[in-house]
């Protein structure tokens, strides 16, 4: 099996793109770059998808897994993933239910199904390699705009704008003294593009580095700005910590078509888990009362593809 570090080697370092990082002034509005890498040095988590022998497959599945939820659930489930499917091929293998199955209680399990297709296409069209440039991560079913330079960064180490809510929170109470909350765009990955270093690894560290500062200091709820390492430069604490001008939105659980849909999914997992395999359409009425809601989220769980019919039964795809 070929290496993932040979495919940077398959696809030269491309020539650095944007202005190298400009020492900052003393005054004024800054992200002060060799500070918040300094402090991640120091300070940044021992991640098993950070250790320098992961590999890319290992940061893409991270990445996937990371979506939407916190480092410490993803934790089990990564180990227990990595442990069973260690590169793509081993994973494109197995029917996609398999995927669907060992997602657990993760939450968004449409996720797995994703992982599941970038797996058979990097198989296919890569022999097994995640692939190490833009387009071609691009090309990946359920890869997108951050997950892309995200491996970029992370795997392969290059000069890449590496944008999610940490990322742009940094940037926007930094450098432009407000906390909008909005979604990262490519405005905002221009900006970092601009403000990072020329050279491809301390590029790629500083994309960590950013990152982990907005996850652990520069927090969306409770910043903790009395210990933050970087105490100058910041408009948003010069002009008094202005509030969010979007305001944080948090998700309804109960009573939700996502909850129900948890649950019928979780009902077919456990027979598999069993080895029963499927599930009788009648038995899912214990799963919510509610027969109309029930249904509509039974309906969209089979056009998601996360569940298939098996005659009057429902089961996990493959199975």
């Amino acid at each position: 099996m070929t290496s993932d570090f040979a495919a940077v080697a398959a696809h030269p370092v491309p020539p650095d793109t944007g202005p190298p990082n400009p020492v900052p002034p003393d005054t004024g509005p800054q992200l002060n770059l060799p500070a918040i890498t300094r402090w991640f040095r120091r300070h940044g988590r021992e991640l098993p998808w950070r250790h320098p022998d992961a590999g890319a497959w290992a940061v893409l599945v991270s990445e996937v897994m990371l979506q939407q939820t916190p480092v410490a659930r993803v934790l089990e489930p990564y180990s227990s993933w990595m442990q069973r499917w260690p590169t793509p091929d081993a994973l494109a293998a197995e029917p996609a239910g398999a995927a669907v199955q060992a997602w657990g209680r993760l939450g968004y399990p449409r996720r797995a199904l994703r992982l599941h297709a970038a797996a058979a296409a990097i198989t296919e069209r890569h022999a097994g390699v995640v692939p190490a440039t833009l387009d071609e991560l691009l090309a990946l079913p359920g890869v997108g705009e951050y997950t892309a330079r995200a491996v970029l960064a992370f795997a392969y180490r290059r000069r890449a704008a590496v944008v999610d809510t940490n990322v742009r929170r940094v940037l926007q109470r930094r450098l432009h003294g407000n906390d909008d909350g909005r979604p990262a765009t490519a405005a905002d990955r221009a900006e970092l593009l601009a403000l990072l270093p020329a050279q491809h690894e301390r590029a790629a560290t500083a994309s960590a580095a950013i990152m982990e500062f907005g996850a652990l200091v520069c927090t969306a709820r409770q910043p903790d700005c009395g210990h933050c390492p970087l105490p100058a430069g910041c408009l948003w604490l010069a002009t008094g910590r202005p509030t969010a001008t979007t305001p944080r939105r948090t998700q309804a659980w109960a009573g939700t078509d996502r909850q129900v849909r948890g649950r019928l999914l979780a009902i077919v997992r456990d027979a598999a888990d069993r080895g029963v395999g499927q599930v009788l359409l009648p038995e899912l009425e214990s799963a919510w009362g509610e027969p109309v809601q029930r249904e509509r989220c039974l309906q969209s769980l089979l056009a998601d593809g996360l569940l298939v019919r098996s005659g009057p039964a429902v089961r996990l795809p493959g199975h």
